[in-house]
């Protein structure tokens, strides 16, 4: 599923114009971004949380020469689907 696929479920569920519908879904990822940049938890219930992680440097091998090199730390992003949406998930690939 892609933006446009959300814009346009909007656009026939709730009825708003698909400019509202736009505006909408670009200012909740744009608000999802910002707190995610700032290292805050976003978390959405009956659906997941997205946290940001660090990882350490580490030590790493060059596969094609076999050289030894670090690896910089950087940061991940990561996501837990809440226990509603697991349970939801199990239970359509079981029907």
């Amino acid at each position: 599923m892609t933006k446009a696929d959300i814009i346009a479920r909007i656009y026939e569920k709730v009825g708003f114009s698909k400019k509202e519908a736009t505006d909408v879904v670009e200012a909740t990822f744009e608000i999802i971004k910002s707190s995610l940049e700032r290292g805050e938890k976003v978390k959405i219930s009956g659906f997941g949380n997205f946290v940001v992680n660090s990882k350490r440097p580490r030590r790493g091998r060059n596969p094609q020469t076999g050289d030894e090199i670090i690896i910089v730390g950087r940061k991940v992003l990561t996501f837990k689907p809440s226990q509603i949406l697991k349970k939801n998930l199990n239970s359509i690939a079981s029907t």
